[in-house]
């Protein structure tokens, strides 16, 4: 009785949400009346009494009226619950799941946000050991909402993931994928919803989903790897197409500045943000990976014409890399380049101009062995499109599926790698500006035996073509380069070279070389102010910077002054020069009388100014009328640059006589006259009488008296003759042997025995040339004879020759032995030989009879 008393007891109530044991639950059941009601009751009350406390707790932060939110003081419990009890923490997430999901397909929405407000909290509040199994569930949902179709759902997923992103896990995952989320959230940024308000919301959760992601998996070498291509493919692209469709009216600066988060932000605005922080997270092996989608991107939506986007998107690379990756940057557009050799003229400029733009922000920092491959690469596409060009075609031939090559578009893109040479050299140090100015020169094709020309007519077009484009891309290298040294800025094998294309017959090269010369031999900015040929009365408004020359510079001049003098001077007589080759020839020896001038080059220079004036007087180039006064007014105008920096006042008194007499009887031997746009000429030159010339006897006079060499001065110049002379087309092979005869009767040791040489006229010429080219042909022959004879004669007969002819060689050795060798003089005297002159005869040496010595030995 008594324990039965104790069984019907009533149930003790809930403390503490603790739970009776089943069996007084079970007592107590059976001790009531088992009628339908009561029994219905009872099992409800169970069954909620019965259900964990996790989900009890979670179903108490749901209010009945889903517009009242989120339960806050239930939710503090169940964060409590959570922090009190990790392990259940899987548990409470995969129950939120279930009741998210479950909404979501009922379409309870306000029970879904309050769900998903509920797991930011709990996500923010535990960094357990165990929030890994609830951050699966968390993206389960994140991903169930992604799925909707549902603009809202979808941003609301989105921003419950970006705040999970931003949460430092203290665990790594081993097994979390995200390539749902890539994949979701890059379709999001393509998104094309008819409302424009929803669409750029939905595209800029997308672009927010895209930088969640980079920041949760980019710093965690346990994640899968978002480098990957398959992930870098649509990532890239999709923080493109929104950068694309910017709709502003001005243009933005590319400097990594970020806006204000109070001002409301626009998807270009974010792209641009996420794409600087994704390349700036990326490290040297991930940097191919995120600028190979650019280049695709470019490439599937023709941006590369119009440049401006193109431009914009590699300078917001070039300033969010690292600056020691930016050389992977470059040689990612030379493989590109490369790869469009036969794309569009304006695809393949686009490529450059963008090449240019990153290679002048890469120049700042470290470019390193990108330099000269870079370099190379512009050289090749100039030289493929130079052929493009000339043949109208990509494979050098035309048919019926051939696309026709339009040549002004060649030209421009031709004109854009120049551009590009340029502006990328003028930011390297001088070290390797000087290598890339050799490199260029060793590429141009030049009339050698180490460089062959290419012959027949287009041979001949290609050669000039590629001459002038070489040409002009050193001309914007050398512009503005800085050397203290000459004999760094002008090495001999580049000066060599340089000065060797000087003597093309094209006159557009001519004036290349010049401006290359000047702009190497210019460093203190006189350039600009010699652009005019005057002959100023007071060089003092020119406003010069002239340093004293150097020791290094003398040097140079010594070793190369008559090199520069001589293509100076066969400059001058050519026909086929205009204005612009007398400016940059006037320009040239004002800047080596300020630059490279002492005593010695400056004697050498009036020499050379003098003989200029001999060629327009004697004339014997049949020099146009033109070209006769233009070499009177260039020596006009250099003469009184030069006599005012000497300062010597009798030399500076003749130079300004002769000039004023020439104003009021030939004013057309003065630039002032010639170096205009309608030139005032005179027909007859022939008769100049001397008062209008510059005589060499006066200056040496009056110089001599200041100090200066007047035995040189006395000298007239004449060129030296080298090798060029032979590879030039220009020069004529009477000229070269004049030149021969009069520098063997200058230097040759036995001047004062010699004959005077004969009286060369044009019947010795003439003589002259049919017997060298008749010897010429005799030589090739009996060479092609021998060749031929070793080649095809048998064994026996080639070594009986060789043998003939050694022992010719023996015999005529031992004739020269007799002849020079003299016998030592004889001890017993001399004998008359024939014709009476005596000859000693000799003994020998053991028939002569010495003294005794031991005589001496005694002494």
């Amino acid at each position: 009785m008594k324990k039965r008393k104790r069984l019907g007891s009533p149930v003790a109530p809930v403390m503490n949400g603790t739970l009776e044991t089943q069996s007084s639950l079970e007592i107590n059941c059976v001790a009531k009346p088992p009628d339908a009601l009561s029994c219905g009751v009872c099992v409800c009350g169970c069954c909620g009494a019965l259900r964990p406390r996790y989900k009890r707790l979670v179903d108490n932060i749901f209010p009945e009226d889903p517009e009242d939110g989120l339960v806050k003081t239930n939710m503090e419990k169940l964060t409590f619950y959570a922090l009190s009890a990790p392990e259940k923490l899987d548990r409470i997430g995969a129950y939120l799941s279930e009741r998210l999901i479950r909404d979501v397909g009922r379409h309870r929405y306000g029970y879904v946000c309050i769900a998903m407000e509920a797991l930011d909290q709990l996500l923010m509040a535990c960094h357990c050991q165990s929030i890994n199994l609830f951050v699966e569930s968390f993206l389960k949902m994140v991903a169930k909402l992604l799925e909707s179709e549902k603009p809202n759902l979808q941003i609301l997923g989105t921003n419950s993931f970006v705040k999970f992103a931003n949460i430092e896990e203290d665990t790594p995952s081993y097994h979390r994928s995200y390539d749902f989320f890539v994949s979701r959230f890059s379709e999001m940024c393509h998104s094309s919803h008819d409302d424009m308000e929803i669409k750029t919301k939905i595209r800029m959760s997308g672009i927010k989903g895209l930088q969640g992601v980079v920041r949760k998996t980019v710093n965690d070498e346990l994640q899968a790897n978002i480098w990957d291509p398959q992930h870098m493919d649509k990532i890239v692209p999709s923080l493109l197409f929104n950068l694309q469709h910017v709709e502003e009216a001005e243009s933005r600066s590319p400097s990594p500045l970020q806006a204000p988060e109070k001002e409301k932000e626009n998807p270009a605005e974010l792209a641009e943000r996420c794409l600087r922080e994704l390349l700036g997270r990326a490290a040297f092996g991930n940097i191919k990976n995120a600028i190979k989608p650019v280049l695709i991107h470019l490439d599937n939506h023709s941006l590369w014409e119009p440049k401006v986007f193109a431009i914009r998107c590699f300078k917001i690379i070039m300033y969010s890399i690292q600056p020691q990756h930016s050389h992977l940057v470059i040689q990612q557009l030379l493989s590109h380049l490369d790869a469009n050799s036969r794309s569009a003229a304006t695809v393949r400029a686009g490529i450059v101009e963008v090449l240019s733009e990153a290679a002048v922000i890469a120049a700042t920092g470290s470019v390193g062995p990108t330099v000269l491959e870079m370099f190379n690469t512009l050289l090749r596409q100039l030289r493929l499109s130079i052929d493009y060009a000339l043949t109208g075609s990509y494979d050098g031939a035309i048919s019926l599926g051939t696309k026709i090559i339009k040549e002004h578009e060649e030209r421009m893109f031709q004109e854009a790698v120049i551009k590009t040479i340029g502006s990328f050299a003028s930011t390297l140090p001088t070290y390797q500006r000087s290598e890339v100015i050799l490199f260029i020169m060793s590429k141009v094709p030049l009339p050698s035996l180490h460089h062959p020309m290419e012959t027949g007519k287009t041979g001949e077009n290609r050669n000039r073509l590629t001459q002038i484009m070489l040409l002009k891309s050193l001309l914007q290298v050398s512009t503005g380069f800085q050397c203290n040294n000459m004999m760094s800025a002008l090495p001999s094998n580049f000066l060599d070279r340089l000065l060797s294309t000087a003597l093309m017959e094209d006159a557009e090269i001519r004036l290349f070389v010049l401006e290359i010369l000047i702009s190497f031999i210019d460093r203190h900015g006189n350039r600009h102010k010699f652009s005019t040929i005057s002959t100023l009365s007071d060089i003092s408004v020119l406003k010069l910077k002239v340093d004293k020359c150097s020791r290094q510079d003398t040097v140079f001049m010594k070793k190369h002054s008559q090199q520069l003098y001589r293509h100076i001077y066969l400059s001058c007589k050519e026909e086929t020069n205009i204005q612009k080759h007398y400016e940059a020839l006037y320009g040239l020896l004002a800047l080596i009388s300020i630059e490279l001038a002492n005593e010695e080059v400056v004697v050498d220079l009036i020499r050379l100014v003098l003989a200029v004036q001999d060629v327009a007087q004697v004339n014997e180039e049949n020099l146009p009328v033109y070209n006769r006064c233009a070499l009177y007014a260039l020596g006009a105008a250099y003469l009184n640059l030069i006599s005012q920096l000497t300062t010597v006042p009798a030399f500076c008194q003749h130079i300004h006589e002769v000039i004023e007499t020439r104003k009021k009887e030939a004013p057309y031997m003065l630039p002032e006259d010639v170096f205009v746009e309608r030139p005032r000429l005179s027909q007859n030159l022939d008769g100049v009488v001397i008062e209008l010339l510059f005589r060499q006897s006066k200056i040496s006079e009056v110089l001599g008296g200041s100090g200066y060499n007047s035995d040189r001065l006395c000298l007239p110049y004449i060129p030296q003759l080298t090798d060029e002379d032979r590879l030039s087309k220009r020069k004529s092979i009477g000229e070269t042997i004049s030149l021969q005869v009069e520098v063997e009767s200058r230097n040759s040791p036995e001047k004062e025995e010699r004959v005077p040489a004969e009286e060369i006229t044009y019947e010795t010429l003439k003589k002259a040339i049919v017997d060298s080219v008749a010897v010429e042909e005799q030589e090739r022959e009996r060479r092609r004879q021998v060749v031929e004879k070793f080649q095809k004669a048998p064994f026996e007969e080639i070594a009986a020759h060789c043998g003939a002819r050694a022992s010719l060689l023996q015999s005529k050795l031992n004739q020269i032995f007799e002849i020079t060798i003299r016998p030592p003089p004889s001890p017993s005297g001399t004998i008359t030989a024939a014709y009476g002159q005596p000859q000693n005869h000799s003994i020998p040496v053991y028939e002569m009879k010495f003294p005794d010595l031991k005589e001496g030995s005694r002494i």
